[in-house]
């Protein structure tokens, strides 16, 4: 068996069109979506991946904002810019790129963020939400996953979802997303005993660890939809996800890339949520 890759890229382009419709009607209503984006000091990676969001947007015909600060601004200085931007009626969502520099109290920062526009899905209030199955923002990454699974076809009702990887960022939420779907879901971590017992039974895999190529194909069964999270740079320059790609896709009935998987899906639900919040305030 070959598994049949699942192109994030190609899928979020199309996705991206049906939200740049929901956009062209809220123009057409006064109402212009609007996207800020803070971010603090000068990590090369995030600003490649505020440089894309802002790309995002323009392509679906959002207005984006990038509020660049320097790495040694106080922690109040931030707040007030995010209360500033609360305050702004031309803006629908706020998001302050992660990470953050060590001075600064992230779950804080999230926090002062409105409940409103927090289309990143971290304040506590959406956070509390997927537990009961009301979320208005869910977190993009695991927001993108679904929105892969969905797009693909690929079944989740009744199915057997394992996670590997339990962060608040993508475990957690994704666990309770699958769930509302009527999915029977693991979740596994670092201290789990014979991990791929676990993995080896699930119809549904996704893998966000942040260890380089650890689920191989011996620990997969036969069919599997693996979405692979993960993103790593090798040392000789290579990116690589937590999945080994070569032996997994062999397995598999449906992989994703890396890159080109579920990268593209977190900045288009980003932007999904960023035409929710300005919808809303119709």
């Amino acid at each position: 068996m070959t598994a049949k890759i699942i192109e994030g890229k190609n899928i979020s382009e199309r996705v991206r069109k049906e939200w740049k419709q929901r956009a062209t009607s809220l123009k057409q209503q006064g109402v212009l979506p609007g996207l800020a984006v803070i971010i603090v000091g000068d990590n090369p990676a995030s600003k490649v991946y505020v440089r894309n969001k802002a790309k995002a947007c323009q392509e679906v015909g959002l207005h984006s904002e990038i509020h660049e600060m320097p790495a040694d601004t106080p922690e109040s200085t931030l707040l007030q810019k995010i209360q500033a931007l609360n305050e702004r009626e031309d803006i629908h969502g706020i998001l302050v790129q992660l990470p953050l520099p060590d001075h600064i109290d992230k779950d804080k920062v999230l926090e002062t963020i409105s409940v409103d526009k927090d289309v990143d899905g971290f304040h506590l209030y959406n956070v509390g939400a997927l537990v009961v199955g009301n979320t208005v923002f869910p977190p993009c990454t695991p927001f993108g996953v679904q929105c892969l699974l969905e797009q693909m076809n690929i079944p989740i009702e009744g199915q057997n979802a394992v996670i590997v990887g339990r962060s608040n960022i993508v475990g957690k939420p994704m666990a309770l997303m699958l769930l509302q779907k009527n999915a029977t879901v693991s979740i596994c971590n670092s201290k789990t005993r014979d991990l791929a017992q676990y993995t080896s039974m699930a119809d549904i895999l996704i893998v966000a660890t942040g260890k380089p190529k650890m689920i191989t194909g011996d620990m997969v069964k036969s069919g599997a939809a693996v979405i692979d999270v993960g993103i790593n740079r090798m040392d000789d320059g290579r990116l690589v996800g937590d999945v080994d790609y070569e032996s997994v896709s062999k397995v598999a009935g449906h992989i994703t890339p890396v890159p080109g998987g579920v990268g593209p899906m977190t900045i288009t639900m980003l932007v999904a949520n960023t035409v929710i919040a300005a919808e809303r305030t119709l």
